[in-house]
């Protein structure tokens, strides 16, 4: 699916942006009436004035969600007819795929090449797949004597919060809301305030296709009041969270301190790229390289800023990764020969460009790359040399184009130092001998292990993390259907004959 330049500026002047709350099947203003601002990040202006969701609005959509929860409009439904709906959901935004992609790049500073691709086709795909997922899932007979007949179920497990990230808006709706909705259970969905409006515009693509009215409720607004207060609520059964470490620790006191909710929590990272001493330094491998360090401009959960590179091809390495993020095209995310767009806040580029200060300051070596001047949130993709392990920049999340090296002797000192983390969301080995590959690969504890190319897997493969990267709950995969459902035994005594 392509777009050009001109098709993308066209589609972002006529766009109708959704700026209210959607409670109950319909758009809504807050309760009282105030409203926050979304900023374009590419040149700093307003987008439009959002609703701001507070407690009295949260309290609103767990009455709507509960109400259709417990009247099974939606989760005793045939699983046939919700299948239908997600199916039609999918056409739908397949259809929409455009303005949904420009209207995601305006609000987050994306390139327009990678939110037509996440939204035309994986977000699509996500629908789709877990609504062809609703009627091929089984529960189970156990074995028992003749007097009795035991039934394992899985039962929808009722009002669900799910708390999204601004790095990927739409995309990670669809990773929570998809399973969520296949499950049976009613949602409401957190959007985060930097990056709202696709959020508002797929609920009212999901009324279009025919879910019930209080089965899918989004609300707009800060972590403070609306996130906070989904958190608290004692009539939400489990909260799914994506974003940082330090708020997703917030979600597991919220429960605690109200009515012991499950909270499944995917969190930040510090994943290393790792390449061992046999590894052909190809093309290949150097833009899985750079890509794995600047995709999204950096805002990733998984990127692999940290590369570990044996010390015999590090020179060599450091050489090639510096020239090729020095072609990166940083500028308008809606043009599509950009490579990376614009960090989501000024506030955020600040924090970025401050981790990379601290770089210099400790006594890395910056190859390439910096802050720009002028208007808009850009920084051109930086790569250091001369890391070492205890530099702040090769131990706490950046989130930000940055790529450092930190040269090794031998695979097992890779090793060591690839562990020598808080976090454990995802790795990457680079290696020629599939006996090492799987040495590393069974041994690195993260929740993803990409061999030979940088991965996160797909549609089918569970994705979370391990310590602070995440909870034992997982998305994607049919793995990601156990967030959102119960086991129940059902024990029938029927007498043990005639």
């Amino acid at each position: 699916m392509e777009i050009t330049k001109e098709k993308a500026q066209g589609i972002a002047t006529s766009l109708t942006i959704p700026n209210l709350a959607f409670i109950d099947g319909a758009f809504a203003e807050a309760s009282d009436g105030n409203r926050f601002t979304t900023i374009n990040p590419a040149t700093g202006e307003a987008i439009a004035a959002v609703a701001h969701c507070t407690g009295a609005d949260v309290d609103r959509a767990v009455v709507a969600a509960r109400r259709s929860f417990a009247d099974g409009v939606w989760s005793r439904s045939a699983p046939e007819a919700r299948k239908e709906v997600l199916l039609k959901l999918a056409e739908l935004i397949r259809e929409n795929a455009q303005e949904l992609a420009v209207m995601e790049s305006l609000d987050s500073g994306k390139t327009i090449t990678d939110c037509l691709h996440e939204i035309g086709t994986e977000v699509a795909n996500f629908f789709q797949w877990y609504g062809e997922l609703i009627d091929k899932t089984f529960g189970k007979v156990a074995p028992t004597g003749e007097d009795a007949l035991a039934l394992v179920v899985r039962e929808p497990a009722g009002v669900v919060g799910l708390v999204l990230p601004w790095n990927f808006p739409l995309l990670m709706a669809a990773w929570k809301v998809a399973p969520a909705l296949a499950a049976g259970c009613s949602c409401l969905v957190k959007p985060a305030e930097q990056t709202p409006l696709t959020a508002l515009r797929l609920a009212e693509l999901a009324k279009e296709a025919g879910l019930p009215d209080g089965v899918l409720n989004v609300l707009p607004g800060l972590g403070e009041t609306t996130g906070q207060a989904i958190g608290r609520h004692a009539d939400i059964d489990i909260v799914s969270f994506t974003g940082s470490t330090e708020v997703g620790g917030y979600f597991l006191r919220y429960a605690g301190e109200s009515n012991l909710k499950v909270v499944g929590l995917e969190m930040g990272g510090k994943s290393p790229f790792i390449v061992l001493d046999d590894a052909d330094l190809s093309d290949d491998l150097i833009d899985h390289a750079v890509n794995s360090a600047f995709w999204n401009g950096g805002q990733n959960c998984s990127a692999n800023m940290r590369q570990i590179v044996d010390k015999r091809i590090a020179d060599s390495f450091i050489e090639k990764v510096t020239a090729r993020a020095a072609e990166y095209v940083v500028g308008d995310p809606l043009d599509p020969s950009t490579d990376i767009g614009a960090m989501v806040t000024q506030e955020h580029m600040e924090r970025v460009t401050g981790y990379i200060a601290k770089g210099c300051a400790e006594g890395g070596k910056m190859l390439v790359g910096g802050a720009r001047e002028g208007s808009g949130y850009f920084i051109d993709p930086v790569v250091f040399a001369g890391l070492t392990p205890e530099m702040t920049i090769s131990r706490e999340e950046i989130f930000g184009p940055v790529l450092g090296v930190l040269a090794v002797d031998g695979m097992d000192q890779a090793l060591k130092l690839a562990m020598d983390t808080d976090y454990g969301l995802h790795a990457t080995v680079f290696t020629r001998d599939i006996d090492r590959a799987l040495y590393m690969a069974r041994r690195l504890p993260c929740g993803t292990v990409s061999v030979n190319g940088f991965s996160e897997g797909d549609i089918k493969t569970p994705f979370g993390g391990y310590k602070r990267s995440g909870s034992l709950a997982r998305d994607n995969g049919t793995e990601a259907l156990d967030q959102y459902l119960q086991t129940k035994t059902i024990w029938i005594s029927t007498g043990g004959g005639a």
